[in-house]
């Protein structure tokens, strides 16, 4: 995955989410876009426990 920002991500997503929910993909791609998800809420998932971790590494340092 290229190097993406968060709110790309979820950008992406919503873009996916909408296109499914309006029938828009055949079944080709609603198998990559549903790869593609994944992928992308991989990412989510370890931006926000890095981030996680970040801040709470700050917040100790703080302390």
């Amino acid at each position: 995955m290229k190097t993406m920002k968060y709110e790309e991500a979820i950008r992406e997503l919503d873009n996916i989410v909408r296109r499914m929910e309006s029938d828009e993909l055949d079944i080709d791609q609603l198998s990559d876009q549903l790869k593609r998800a994944q992928e992308l809420i991989k990412f989510c998932k370890a931006k926000l426990t890095k981030t996680e971790e970040e801040v709470e590494k700050i917040l100790k340092e703080n302390n």
